[in-house]
């Protein structure tokens, strides 16, 4: 098996069209079709369903896809080691996070890097914590700063950065704002609340905490950014609970401590693949880290 069979086939479904992935990989299409088909006679079962319009993976496809990924990631790290142990960090960093992430400033850090070692490229993405989790674990991604999404396993580990303890923002003319002792989950079991998408590492952590509470709430606006969050509740759209450094972010809500749950509840890590699969750019990120 030719690593370059590899790297065709997984840019074919990343892509979902033989054309587009030939453009992206600056090869013939009839070329990385052969390469495909070549693949396909080695391991004895068609990998992908073609039509038209575009081609969608069989079922041994979609089993052969995430290992492809993980040994195209081992093979970089392995390249990349080489260059480090020569003097130079070269290759590419690839970085995802959730916004806002105590403990870490992601551009700062990721200035700092650059300064270091231009000779590495930066790739940056957003996302939510469980999505994040399965890139570094699946190796598209050399790391992530995130809430802490799931226990550790053979294929991720975690670093703590900071703990938090819940605290809940709502307008200053809502009833809650005059409360003189802090909320337990219990008193806020009728209000509106402004939350996350399921996936984000706070609606994950709150929800939970809600829920060992025996409360349900109802989380009627969804978002995807911290700043809309912030704009409904500082409309008295709703409440929300949140960790407590999102208060510094728009000092007119008001912020109240809540009790009856952890008081760590909101923990955001590092996210890494094992320490042998870990890329050298992804070692210099958090030796970086560590000094700041």
């Amino acid at each position: 098996m030719e690593l370059r069979h590899l790297q065709h086939f997984v840019a074919v479904a990343e892509e979902q069209h033989f054309t587009r992935a030939a453009e992206r990989l600056m090869v013939s299409q009839s070329g990385l079709s052969a390469s495909v088909r070549a693949l396909e006679r080695e391991l004895c079962a068609p990998l992908f369903v073609r039509t038209t319009r575009q081609v969608t993976l069989t079922e041994a496809g979609r089993a052969l896809l995430g290992e492809a990924e993980r040994i195209l990631a081992q093979v970089r790290t392995a390249r990349e080691a080489v260059a480090a142990v020569q003097g130079v960090l070269r290759g590419t960093l690839t970085l995802g996070t959730e916004q806002c992430i105590a403990g870490v400033y992601a551009a700062g850090l990721l200035a700092s890097f650059r300064r270091r070692h231009p000779d590495v490229e930066i790739r940056l993405r957003q996302s939510g914590s469980l999505d994040l989790a399965e890139e570094v674990a699946g190796g598209r991604l050399d790391l992530a700063f995130a809430y802490r999404p799931c226990a550790d396993s053979d294929q991720l580990r975690s670093l703590p950065l900071a703990t938090e303890p819940m605290t809940l923002l709502c307008h200053p003319d809502h009833p809650l704002a005059t409360a003189g002792a802090p909320l337990a989950p219990a008193d806020l079991a009728a209000e509106v609340f402004v939350d996350f998408h399921p996936d984000w590492g706070p609606r994950r952590a709150t929800d939970a905490a809600f829920a060992v509470a025996g409360v349900r709430r109802q989380v009627a606006l969804e978002v995807n950014d911290v700043h809309s969050l912030l704009d409904l509740v500082d409309e008295n759209l709703g409440v929300a609970a949140v960790p407590r450094h999102f208060r510094h972010k728009r000092e007119a809500l008001r912020a109240l401590p809540v009790r009856g749950v952890p008081a760590t509840v909101y923990e955001t890590v590092a996210l890494l693949p094992p320490p042998q699969a870990t890329s050298p750019a992804a070692r210099a990120l958090m030796a970086l880290l560590e000094r700041s």
